[in-house]
């Protein structure tokens, strides 16, 4: 059979209602004495703790922002061998933070109990799990699904997200819609980002830039305590209003390299569409032969490329007529194939000098409208 342990009901503080004490002692007097020194110690070791959270936890982001910049350094460079220096000081001070929320527990254990402590609400307390198991890792199909899903679910949400202007209304939002902080969301941003600059939104792109910097925050430092992003956002909305010069720089450096990268991605995207582009329009160009009538127009020899911008035709024959037989052969080839030569043209009953003329006739007036156009 089991036993209950009674041993924390040792050390009781006599309660306000006591009434053993000396006859001449204004009791009412000593009582309220008693809780007035009491709710004060109780109140300074609040006071105390709380600095020591606020500290521990600034440590704790100052050594995740050194990690991240780390990471993004040069070996070779200078910063990353300071930055090694800074973040193996931070590490060692962490056994400090260690040994002293260890001295704080043990105070607590040792506190005695009085009718402040005994009597106090247990039912509403939030519980966060930080050794948490970490997630199982997605292939990258299962990724781009899980992003579509989230993004055809959300759309609305993330974007009233991003317009939002004001760090309360920013917190606010993202505490009562917590299921948007996510990497989801995140990804969201950076790709709504890309677009706004594509389409020249340059002001409303670097609005968003900068919600898209916030989400990406939370979720790094819910990274560097292992533990969820939705339990890290007043956390990371109090660290930033605090306006701690270290911790700010460190979110605008970030946010214009943030912006520099989109306005580079937005570039590369504007490329990539004029070379498709270019690229369909020099296939629907393309003759019977599968060449280019621009790219062979501008390989012709000066006076042949004259015969066809001018559309003459007797220039054209006498020109041929003129040229070595194999090299007047090749580009012939090469007109036909493009289609701006079209052999066989005219009718049977016509003589062959007249199907030529004919057919050196036809190409231009076929070609000369969409290549001379192009070409001029």
């Amino acid at each position: 059979m089991s036993t209950i342990n009674y041993s924390k009901w040792d050390h009781i503080e006599i309660s306000d209602d006591e009434d053993d004490t000396h006859p001449n002692i204004d009791t009412p007097s000593l009582f309220r004495w008693r809780h007035q020194a009491r709710v004060e110690r109780m109140e300074e070791q609040k006071k105390k703790k709380e600095k020591f959270e606020h500290e521990k936890q600034g440590h704790q982001s100052k050594l995740a922002e050194m990690k991240r910049k780390l990471k993004e350094s040069d070996e070779a460079s200078s910063e990353f061998q300071k930055l090694t220096i800074e973040i193996s000081e931070l590490e060692k001070q962490e056994e400090d933070f260690r040994k002293k929320e260890e001295e704080f527990k043990k105070e607590e254990r040792l506190t005695p109990l009085n009718i402040d402590t005994i009597c106090k609400e247990g039912a509403s307390k939030t519980l966060i799990n930080k050794t948490a198991q970490p997630p199982k890792e997605l292939t990258e199909e299962e990724k781009i699904q899980r992003q579509q899903e989230f993004t055809k679910k959300y759309k609305k949400e993330i974007q009233k997200y991003g317009m939002l202007q004001k760090w309360d209304d920013s917190k606010q939002y993202l505490q009562e819609h917590n299921y948007l902080v996510c990497e989801e969301t995140a990804n969201y941003l950076v790709i709504w980002c890309i677009d706004l600059e594509v389409e020249e939104k340059h002001e409303l792109m670097k609005h968003v830039s900068h919600q898209c910097i916030v989400m990406q925050f939370i979720l790094e430092l819910a990274k560097s305590l292992k533990t969820d992003p939705r339990s890290c956002v007043g956390a990371f909305f109090s660290r930033i209003k605090l306006g701690e010069k270290q911790y700010t720089d460190a979110f605008n450096d970030e946010l214009e390299a943030f912006r520099g990268r989109i306005e580079e991605r937005a570039k590369i995207r504007i490329e990539e569409a004029m070379k498709e582009y270019e690229e369909e329009e020099r296939k629907k160009r393309l003759g019977p032969g599968g060449l280019d009538p621009e790219e062979v127009m501008q390989t012709l020899p000066e006076k042949l490329r004259k015969c066809f911008e001018s559309q003459d035709i007797e220039l054209l024959q006498k020109t041929v007529a003129e040229m070595p037989q194999e090299e007047a052969k090749y580009h012939i080839e090469r007109c036909i194939d493009s289609g701006l030569w079209v052999p066989g043209g005219g009718d049977d009953d016509k003589t062959e000098e007249a199907k030529e003329g004919e057919s050196a006739s036809g190409a231009i007036k076929e070609s000369g409208d969409e290549v001379y156009d192009e070409v001029n």
